[in-house]
């Protein structure tokens, strides 16, 4: 009997090479897909050479200008709203996961699996990203995007892996970290230096508009930020962005707490699920922290949903994902458009 195709997301890196190794020992044949995002030719050299050793089949899928088009831009774009992009989590369903589902239906393969750390839940006919067994690992914020058809055909070799053990069996190899884009570079010289005309020095305000300093340019401010900022007034932060007439606003502490969270461009697993369950917890991962105890009331709105927390949640901020869980489910997510 043949054995079944599984198409691996594959960069030559710890954690894709042990998924490579886990899916082989259960019976796979696997091939190492590698998405040529950014033409790194040594991280195309090291996948290479990885799969060579392993002794799976390699292919390189060129996908650069679907990579710019969809998350470079968004993320400076973003950034020039007075947005705080999170290219991962975009990168997940439009890009990676796409492209690995696409080339298994040419090929005929059924499955399609990555490194990442998370499993998957099903639940009658639905299928729900779960988070991984590492915690200090796990990747299923990220991964709230993901489709039905997509999560129906995923395996998760790394879902019941730890970290530590992995890092054991590979000591001689780097760990990537950060988006892959910036290559160790920092986001404002990543602006500067591929969009300086987002950049745009402006005033700092009060919430009556008072002008109290001026600023660098919004997309190198972030809601919660409290370094930084050229202005004599102690003990502030910055509230909101007003990328519109390119001020920060500041405040007080008590001015970054929300309890009203409006959600767009979302994926819901079961809506009937999401509006009727007492037990559904709220992250949101950056500068801000998640709300303590869970949701109290979820609200259907023109393209999206406004959720009522028990408790608030400090500085969210425009443009990041709030990702909604059933304790360790994944139940859907969104992007954040509105808080108060």
């Amino acid at each position: 009997m043949p054995k079944q195709k599984v198409i691996l997301g594959f960069s030559g890196g710890i954690d894709s090479v042990t998924a490579a190794h886990s899916l082989r020992e259960e019976g796979y044949q696997v091939i190492a897909l590698t998405l040529d995002t950014m033409g790194d030719e040594l991280m195309l050299a090291r996948a290479r050479e990885s799969a060579q050793k392993i002794g799976i089949e390699h292919i390189v899928l060129d996908v650069r200008e679907s990579f710019r088009e969809r998350i470079i831009e968004y993320f400076i774009q973003s950034y020039s709203l007075g947005r705080t992009p999170a290219p991962c989590t975009m990168c997940n369903p439009l890009v990676k996961w796409h492209y690995l589902e696409q080339y298994a239906d040419r090929v005929g393969a059924e499955k399609i699996a990555t490194g990442h750390y998370f499993n998957i839940e099903q639940i009658e006919d639905k299928f729900y990203v779960s988070q991984a067994d590492d915690l200090s690992k796990d990747q299923s914020y990220y991964l709230w995007g993901l489709s039905q058809g997509i999560l129906s055909r995923a395996i998760t070799p790394m879902g019941h892996r730890f970290k530590e053990e992995v890092k054991r069996d590979f000591s001689n190899k780097k760990e990537s970290m950060g988006v892959c884009f910036l290559a160790g570079e920092s986001y404002r010289d990543y602006l500067m230096r591929h969009s300086p005309q987002v950049v745009k020095a402006g005033e700092i305000v009060t919430k009556t508009g008072e002008i109290v300093g001026r600023h660098d340019g919004v997309a190198f401010y972030t809601i919660g930020q409290k370094r930084g900022l050229d202005t004599t007034f102690q003990n502030i932060a910055i509230i909101d962005i007003d990328a519109t007439n390119n001020r920060l606003i500041i405040g007080n502490n008590e001015d970054l707490y929300h309890s009203i969270l409006e959600v767009k461009a979302y994926n819901i697993v079961n809506p009937q699920e999401f509006l009727s369950s007492a037990d559904i917890r709220v992250v949101v991962r950056g500068i801000g922290r998640n709300p303590e105890g869970y949701i109290s009331r979820v609200e259907e709105i023109d393209g999206g949903y406004r959720i009522h927390l028990e408790n608030p949640a400090w500085a969210p901020a425009i443009g990041q994902p709030v990702v909604f869980y059933r304790d360790k489910r994944v139940i859907g997510g969104g992007v954040l458009e509105k808080f108060m």
